[in-house]
């Protein structure tokens, strides 16, 4: 598999298959939503996008980056999220970097969002698509997040070889800067099992593919086939 790892200002074109990912923490936020219940997540453009969208169907579940604040019904942590009972429901979801880099590759063939808690399921998705090069889009810190990297090299190498161990990947993650932001306060909106949840492996038994739909970039969860 013909793998490259760019950060988001990086994507020039549309790639074939576009792996996003952020660890800390939209994208482990976002499997926690399915794993609630939710049907799908609609990544918005802007914290205004998001707003409007909740405007019009006041029944969505709003989220974004940050502390709370007034049109928003939640912020960005698995460790908030665990407790919502989300059946049926649609998530608007706007973070700094996970929803940025998922737009980035709107117009590729597949768009897979991932982190730790997805990555098996990721994996195996690409091996279905083995004639397809890979790009992963590292959003994090200009594409320098080494949570993200790490992931990444993770969930590629998984493609590839089945046996590869994760401990080396999740332990640079557990060192990153992201890591220690959220666990010294840094960061608002923030649970103390936040870096707990974000570095939990294959906590969940579906990959995420967005794609768009009526012009909105849409997140559903998707059992990928056994292999």
């Amino acid at each position: 598999m013909d793998t490259r790892f760019v950060g988001i200002t990086e994507v020039v074109e549309a790639p074939s298959v576009a792996v996003v990912v952020d660890v800390m923490r939209a994208f482990t936020v976002a499997a926690w939503a399915f794993g609630q219940g939710a049907e799908k997540i609609v990544l918005a453009e802007s914290l205004d996008d998001a707003l409007a969208l909740k405007g019009r169907h006041p029944d969505w579940v709003a989220l974004k980056d940050g502390p709370p604040a007034p049109g928003f019904d939640m912020v960005n942590s698995p460790g908030l999220m665990r407790s919502v009972d989300l059946g049926g429901r649609t998530v608007v979801q706007k973070t700094t970097a996970g929803t940025v880099g998922a737009l980035a590759v709107k117009e590729a063939s597949l768009v897979l969002c991932a982190g730790f808690v997805v990555a098996e399921a990721t994996a195996r998705l690409l091996r279905t698509r083995t004639g397809d090069g890979v790009t992963f889009v590292v959003t994090g810190e200009d594409g320098q997040a080494d949570e993200d990297l790490a992931c990444a090299q993770y969930i590629a190498r998984r493609a590839t070889e089945a046996e590869t161990d994760a401990a080396g990947f999740l332990r640079r993650a557990a060192e990153s800067r992201a890591a220690a932001e959220l666990a010294e306060g840094v960061r608002q909106g923030v649970h103390p099992d936040d870096v707990e949840l974000c570095l939990e492996l294959d906590r969940f038994p579906f990959a995420m593919v967005a794609a768009l739909e009526d012009s909105l970039m849409i997140l559903r969860p998707y059992g990928a086939p056994e292999r």
